[in-house]
């Protein structure tokens, strides 16, 4: 494992597993062990990663990143990001997003 991934907080998350956004909110459900009630909106998403948030920095280390939301239309990752970014910026504890792509 890398230096990234070795940090405490650090949550690794394979984009190819999460290519549309079921499939991303069941995998960050089961890697941060987010509340089963979590439901499908972004807004859902932003609430309960603001209360994870809430406990201590976050490190989301996405493998594969150029899969994630692959197979969703366009405005969904940005949707992802726009979310993320307000959380790095307003939550108590930082929250950092790596993003890699596998080397050739």
């Amino acid at each position: 494992m890398d230096d990234d991934a070795q940090q405490a907080g650090t949550v690794v998350l394979s984009g190819a597993v999460a290519r549309t956004r079921p499939a991303l909110f069941a995998a960050l459900t089961e890697a941060l062990a987010l509340p089963a009630y979590l439901g499908d909106t972004w807004d859902a998403l932003a609430d309960v990663l603001r209360d994870r948030l809430d406990t201590g920095p976050l490190t989301l280390l996405v493998t594969d990143a150029g899969q994630l939301l692959a197979d969703e239309p366009p405005d969904q990752h940005a949707l992802l990001r726009t979310m993320l970014d307000d959380l790095a910026t307003t939550a108590p504890h930082p929250l950092h997003v790596v993003l890699r792509e596998a080397r050739p």
